[in-house]
């Protein structure tokens, strides 16, 4: 199992908390120090889609021209910005064998996916 987000983020410490305390064992991977790849968001990207990978809600976004925002309609245009701004990626996203088990931190869905 792997978790993928940045470690001084709430909801990435809340998921890391959940998983450590019940004893399940992943690996972590900050976007910051270990960065994004072009086929890890493609993957992501087909499988849950831009609207729900792509975080609107956050300062990254917030500090985007509105050019830029406007310009994101599709898998290709979020998949540029989200590997030149991983932060603007939601986290955390939990993922075995390729496949994303959850996004974002619910502890309902986190259960069902451990």
């Amino acid at each position: 199992m792997k978790l993928y987000g940045i470690p001084n983020c709430d909801t990435v410490k809340k998921a890391r908390v959940f998983l450590e305390s019940r004893g399940v064992a992943y690996d972590f991977h900050d976007f910051r120090k270990n960065g994004v790849t072009e086929a890890m968001l493609a993957g992501w990207l087909r499988q849950i889609g831009w609207q729900k990978l792509l975080k609107k809600t956050g300062p990254t976004w917030g500090k985007l021209p509105d050019e830029v925002k406007a310009g994101i309609k599709d898998d290709a245009s979020a998949l540029a910005l989200m590997l030149d701004k991983p932060n603007i990626i939601k986290r955390p996203v939990l993922e075995r064998d390729g496949k994303v088990l959850a996004l974002g931190f619910a502890e309902q869905e986190y259960s069902e996916a451990v």
